[in-house]
């Protein structure tokens, strides 16, 4: 069971393939990657989109896990007639693009994992430490105030959290073998000062066979430009999406694909 998520297209297409968003936690395409939006549609076919229960995106029964956002990508990918993507994903949304990459091989180009994660030992000390007793008050309150000029309905905003943590509650290690198995090429990104270590970026690069790391100054989504970071910080946002178009844009390699 798949369902339709909500997406938003920017840009045109051309001889770039197209770039698909995936938001994080308590996020929406506006919210985590607004800042990022213009540099990357300046000369591609750009798709946002909303995962379940978040934003414009109806909650459902059905479990929210990994996996089953994978799928309703894929789903969106075959509705847009698109024969491949490069896919994007920013914090848990970075494991929801890996498992689009891992599950439907043949719609994933590359693949940019930005403060993303596949154990749980990946983090600073104290990240899990209380996770599932936290509240909305843990939300930043820019990303709060942003997804409410969304989606005023308070009981949205909580479902959505709820959502969210147990999500990440239920999260378990992955094994190297599942990114030994990756098939194209993968960029782990993450802030020096992130929530997810720079030594598990690395840790993750040298795990998947086409994969690549790169470490930016800066902290958890504000070298995109994420709303949850305060104002943007525009020189150094577009110096990392100067990097990571370089490595969407990269030739092939045959051994690769």
């Amino acid at each position: 069971m798949t369902i339709e998520l909500h997406h938003e297209t920017f840009g045109t297409q051309t001889g770039h393939t197209a770039v698909l968003l995936v938001h994080g936690g308590a996020g929406t395409i506006q919210s985590h990657w607004g800042a990022a939006i213009p540099l990357l549609a300046a000369d591609r076919l750009v798709v946002g989109v909303e995962l379940q229960g978040h934003g414009h995106t109806p909650h459902s029964s059905r479990a929210y896990t990994f996996e089953n956002s994978a799928d309703d990508i894929a789903a969106l990918v075959h509705a847009l007639e698109l024969p491949r993507v490069d896919i994007m994903g920013f914090s848990n949304g970075g494991p929801t693009a890996l498992r689009f990459a891992m599950r439907h091989a043949d719609l994933a180009n590359r693949t940019v994992v930005a403060s993303g994660f596949y154990r749980r030992d990946g983090f600073i000390d104290g990240f899990w430490d209380g996770f599932a007793d936290q509240t909305i008050d843990s939300v930043p309150g820019a990303l709060v105030d942003a997804y409410r000029a969304l989606n005023p309905d308070p009981d949205d905003l909580q479902r959505m959290f709820d959502l969210d943590v147990a999500l990440m509650c239920g999260f378990r290690d992955w094994d190297d073998a599942e990114l030994a198995g990756l098939r194209g090429p993968v960029l782990y990104v993450s802030g020096d000062q992130d929530v997810v270590v720079p030594q598990h970026t690395l840790r993750m690069a040298q795990a998947t066979p086409g994969g690549r790391a790169l470490i930016v100054p800066g902290g958890h989504g504000d070298y995109l430009g994420s709303t949850d970071s305060g104002p943007a910080d525009q020189d150094l946002t577009r110096a990392c999406l100067t990097l990571m178009r370089r490595f969407l844009d990269e030739p092939a390699n045959p051994t690769l694909v």
